[in-house]
């Protein structure tokens, strides 16, 4: 894995020569992404740095990496998994390479076939290529949004990217204005969902977008290049879905054991990672190495189901506990993520990254089966829901389970089966709306009461709903459970959970791979029917079933847990002074985005115990350190 930055003057009739110690500058900005080796490009209107974490050809895998004559560069972040089968065609087109590297097939892939290269490969990947001939600067990212890539434009015309905000930030005339916006959805997600950031001035590159600029063009042009397309095959059985789940899955591990470095995988007992687990096991001579965090709270710990799939495999496997008061990283992760990030989990993910770099240069994940498989609880909610929404016209609905929910009192102290407000929110909404409902960690209410006036009034009526209904005219708007899997896709696995895992794991110079985000199973697993996937109470059901050989029954149909930390329980205790500091500071309440006395009222109503509101205020405190940074 590593990093990468550039700069480009799109001017045809003044070529610019970008400085050297501009450039660097950027590069040492993400040096954590690649401590093995860095690497220049300087010509007349176009500057390339890479940082490298040498995992495959480490001996001649320097980039930037050139074509024959030298016209072609590229520096990438990545792993093309198809490199070798790649090679092979293109050296019976005439190629010629130099090296074993996934890095060079990228090269020559363009010069075959220009864009559409991307189309042919198999993995992760940010990457940026200057055709010097075609005097064209060509962007990429991959289709799930693995691996990040941010741009901005700058006062003197260049245009600028890298690996990570950081690389932008520190660039004279950056525009580091606040993007009100991305407050709006911050507060509502927890994120800052592509293509936006917290920052006017910058953009992220979407999952499966490419962005090419020519010289002379006023504008790049941004397209996108694969889309998830939910096409169900009613023909397929359980029993012949479960024969091929086995099969891709083998196939999608396989693929990303490739490497020159010592590879294991994280292990958390669930059924994702360990599923993962046992197919790595049944590829590979040697025993696996696999990497746990267990949590010192019993409700929030997984270790013992782990701990019985690495039995079953006889894997190298290693614990460490994460402690129930361990802030100690809490002000680390703030700076890490050089936008507001708000999913607590980014701590264990750290520390779990930090505790596999000691073992492993490469790590496999379990990430994206919960969104591929339907895994995750609130999609059997939004299904029930939708069952009892389809009774009723919206109209009806509206007018009578819209007041209904608005007087129902907030029980957030009984079980959650019994706060019905919630449920009878739900039901005066649309199905976009409601899910929209379900996955803000502050709903419209508390959300916009929170504000100051003037912010209510500069939003003008703006909501971060609007980008569920953007991403919601592209789904498929026939099937329940493919239009909330379509947002994740577009929204939550990509901005929270890859965003979590690539920034945790680059900051310790570790690689992750995701074989349950190859693009070819994903797209597979959108043909399958919803009842092969959500049955009656269970949830992810092809793939607990299809692995009922392979894994324990206790770690295939136990109740998810999640990998979370006790935030309710820290915000009335160790974390107390910290969100009560934060919000005394007053940078909340002067950024002109909150009202002063509404913030400390949250605090108070969730430490007095009459409201759960630790993901509002992990959130806002996460903001409140960005803030700081930025002041």
């Amino acid at each position: 894995m590593c990093g990468i930055a550039g700069l480009f003057s799109p001017s045809a009739d003044a070529p610019r020569l970008f400085e050297r110690s501009l450039l660097k500058r950027m590069t040492d900005a993400i040096a954590h992404r690649g401590p093995d080796d860095e690497g220049f490009l300087i010509e007349p209107h176009v500057a390339l740095g890479h940082r490298r974490l040498s995992i495959i050809d480490i001996a001649s895998g320097h980039q930037p990496m050139f074509n024959e004559d030298g016209s072609v560069a590229v520096v990438f972040n990545g792993e093309i998994y198809n490199y070798r089968d790649l090679a092979t065609e293109l050296e019976a087109a005439g190629h010629h390479f130099h090296t074993r590297s996934d890095t060079e097939v990228i090269v020559h892939a363009w010069e075959q076939w220009g864009a559409d290269c991307v189309n042919r490969f198999t993995g992760m990947f940010a990457f940026a290529l200057w055709d010097r001939n075609r005097r064209t600067l060509f962007l990429a990212r991959d289709r799930m949004g693995v691996k990040p890539l941010f741009y901005c434009r700058l006062p003197d015309g260049a245009f600028a990217f890298g690996s990570e905000l950081k690389c932008l930030r520190l660039l004279p005339g950056f525009d580091a204005r606040l993007s009100e916006r991305a407050v709006e959805e911050y507060c509502a997600f927890g994120y800052i969902p592509d293509p936006r950031t917290i920052y006017e001035g910058a953009h992220k590159l979407a999952p499966g977008h490419l962005l090419t600029w020519e010289l002379g063009s006023a504008a790049p042009r941004i397209s996108r290049y694969w889309d998830v397309r939910f096409e169900p095959d009613h023909r397929i059985t359980m029993e012949g879905a479960q024969s091929e789940l086995r099969e891709r899955l083998a196939e999608a591990v396989k693929i990303r054991l490739v490497s020159e470095v010592p590879l294991g995988a994280f292990l958390s007992g669930g059924v994702d990672s360990s599923a993962v687990v046992a197919a790595m096991a049944a590829a590979s001579s040697s025993p696996v190495k696999t990497c746990s965090i267990a949590f010192d709270v019993p409700e929030f710990d997984e270790s013992a189901y782990a701990e019985m799939v690495a039995k079953r495999y006889h894997t190298d496997h290693y614990v460490e506990t994460v402690r129930s008061n361990d802030l100690e990283i809490v002000d680390r992760l703030i700076g890490l993520y050089d936008e507001p990030y708000a999913d607590s989990s980014a701590i264990p993910t750290y520390r779990v990254c930090e505790l596999a770099r000691k073992r492993v240069t490469v790590a496999l994940s379990g990430d994206g089966g919960d969104e591929t498989f339907g895994g995750y609880r609130r999609y059997k909610m939004h299904l029930l829901e939708e069952r009892m929404r389809s009774a009723l016209p919206l109209s009806l609905r509206r007018m009578v389970f819209g007041p209904l929910g608005s007087v129902f009192p907030k029980l957030d102290w009984l079980p959650r089966p019994f706060r019905a407000k919630t449920t009878l929110e739900s039901l005066g909404r649309d199905p976009v709306e409601s899910y929209f409902h379900t996955v803000s960690i502050m709903r419209g209410k508390q959300r916009t009461g929170l504000y100051s006036d003037g912010f209510r009034r500069r939003l003008d009526g703006y909501s971060a709903l609007d980008v569920f209904r953007a991403h919601a005219r592209e789904a498929p708007a026939d099937q329940d459970l493919a239009l909330i899997q379509y947002l994740d896709y577009k929204t939550y696995l990509p901005g929270d959970i890859n965003t979590k895992v690539d920034r945790a794991s680059m900051a310790h110079s570790l690689e992750v791979r995701e074989p349950l985000m190859d693009h070819t199973l994903i797209e597979w697993a959108a043909r399958l029917p919803q009842s092969l996937k959500i049955g009656g109470n269970e949830t992810k059901l092809v793939l607990k079933k299809s692995m009922e050989s392979a894994l324990p029954h206790e770690v295939l149909y136990r109740s998810k847990m999640g990998f979370a930390v006790p935030l309710a329980e820290w915000f009335r205790g160790p974390l107390a002074g910290k969100i009560s500091s934060a919000f005394a500071s007053g940078r909340l309440a002067d950024s002109g985005f909150f009202d002063g006395a509404k913030l400390q009222a949250l605090a108070r109503d969730h430490v007095n115990g009459s409201r759960d509101s630790s993901a509002a205020l992990w959130a806002l405190m996460n903001l409140d350190g960005f803030l700081a940074k930025e002041s």
